[in-house]
């Protein structure tokens, strides 16, 4: 950036959640130069938590999930055009009409997108869906209220199992296909799998556990009537809703000479874009669920989040180190936390439950479905999550934010009681689900091969 960092130009390439807080942020900080955020969809940035919750009930239209600007950022919006390349060198965004976007800073927020059914045939019959977009919750929910006999869900993640949940609260039969032994199993472990289970069960939910679907059956017609499954039997189905997790949208760095893979963009702390031989880089910055990085709290393990809060808090620290000098500097440390509502249920989440050897029920019970668990790594708390029983967090936060003793110390009534019984926490292997977990840890390996060529002396 010459001269004043709070001059310049800044390009923001994300135009959601992550994208619209840097942008505001960099205001909010006194960045007075040229900024332009650019987005692949036509829409303005919009919330996506509600798609699977009250679009889907017809509570809300999709198009009525608009986030709401905190203050105008004065930008250049570049909304239903994808960015395609990065040129590090020249520093220049390319984009999909053919321009190019030069900037002395960049802010790579470009997200997930749905992972798509492998079979493109299969993908493209009618009544097949994913569900990440606007559109795409519009589309389901416009099927979901003509009332299909049967919807077939395949992934019980959060997404597959609040879409589920959707369908039996509108009376819809609904089938949940998940490879793994249970639903949330990847992202929570084994305790709170297992209630999980019992609530879609208890719901009417017909769940197919330990099971993959094989083949999506087209009418001659290209209408979808059902699925195979890897078991022998078939289900017979009039809307299908795949929901196998998200892929991050690294593609269009795939010639920038950034650490960007499969698992997102790896960034320090302070979310610096790493390049591919692991060299900083000091103007190009990553937000939101498509970096990767690490967290002090976690073994320094580097963190891919798909949480709204972390996309918010990390975009603020994006945008404050894009127009800070070195040592005013900070690092995004913000403990992860994530809530979902299915069947009835509230169930939130602090700290990286995947980060765990053993768990704890610190409060309640299994049986009353009202309940605390407590997850520990070698010996210290790493995670907790409560079903209806939020107010408890805060409390568990605290403990992971100090690194307390696993199990947790002895607290008042409404807090963490002495925790007698652990057992292990039965995070399996993410390879062997439908779906990964919301929280991942994705260690140190390189999503690459590299060539080291040692400089010559």
């Amino acid at each position: 950036m010459p001269g004043d960092l709070l001059d310049g130009r800044i390009v923001i390439v994300g135009a959601s959640l992550a994208g619209l807080r840097a942008a505001e942020t960099l205001r909010d900080e006194g960045f007075t130069g040229s900024l332009t955020v650019v987005g692949d969809e036509p829409h303005p940035p919009y919330d996506r938590p509600p798609l699977s919750k009250q679009v889907l009930l017809g509570k809300a239209s999709a198009d009525s999930t608009a986030l709401p600007m905190r203050r105008d950022p004065d930008a250049d919006w570049r909304l239903g055009v994808a960015a395609t390349g990065l040129d590090p060198l020249e520093k220049q965004v390319m984009l999909a009409d053919g321009e190019s976007l030069s900037f002395d800073r960049l802010l790579i927020a470009t997200g997930t997108r749905a992972r798509p059914w492998p079979n493109p045939e299969e993908a493209s019959l009618d009544g097949v869906f994913t569900l990440r977009t606007s559109d795409e919750a519009g589309g389901l929910a416009e099927r979901l209220a003509a009332g299909p006999g049967r919807v077939l869900v395949i992934g019980a993640g959060f997404t597959g199992s609040e879409i589920a949940s959707a369908c039996r609260e509108r009376g819809i039969d609904v089938t949940v296909a998940e490879r793994g032994p249970a639903p949330l199993v990847g992202a929570l472990g084994g305790t709170l799998s297992k209630l999980a289970a019992v609530m879609h069960r208890n719901h009417g939910v017909d769940l197919r556990c330990g099971v993959t679907v094989t083949t999506l059956r087209g009418d001659g017609n290209g209408r979808f009537v059902g699925a195979d499954l890897s078991d022998g039997s078939r289900v017979e189905a009039d809307v299908c809703v795949v929901a196998l997790g998200a892929v991050r949208n690294v593609e269009w760095l795939a010639e920038s000479g950034l650490a960007a893979g499969p698992r997102g963009v790896a960034c320090d702390a302070g979310c610096r874009a790493f390049n591919m031989y692991g060299i900083v880089t000091d103007d190009v910055f990553v937000a939101g669920d498509v970096s990767r990085f690490p967290h002090p709290l976690f073994g320094y393990q580097m963190l891919s989040l798909e949480h709204w809060g972390n996309a918010v808090a990390q975009a603020e620290v994006a945008a404050h180190n894009m127009v800070s000098p070195g040592p005013l500097r900070r690092p995004h440390l913000a403990v992860p936390t994530f809530w979902s509502t299915q069947f009835g249920l509230n169930i939130k989440s602090v700290g990286v439950p995947t980060y765990s050897d053993h768990v704890v029920i610190a409060q309640g019970s299994l049986e009353a479905r009202r309940l605390a668990v407590v997850y520990g790594f070698q010996g210290r708390v790493t995670a907790a999550v409560t079903v209806d029983m939020a107010k408890s967090l805060d409390y568990y936060k605290h403990l992971i934010e100090t690194a307390a003793p696993f199990p947790p110390p002895l607290g008042s009534a409404d807090r963490a009681i002495a925790a007698d019984i652990t057992i292990p926490s039965d995070v399996p292997d993410a390879s062997g689900l439908s779906h990964g977990p919301t929280v991942a840890l994705t260690g140190h390996l390189p999503d690459r091969r590299l060539t080291v060529v040692q400089p010559t002396r």
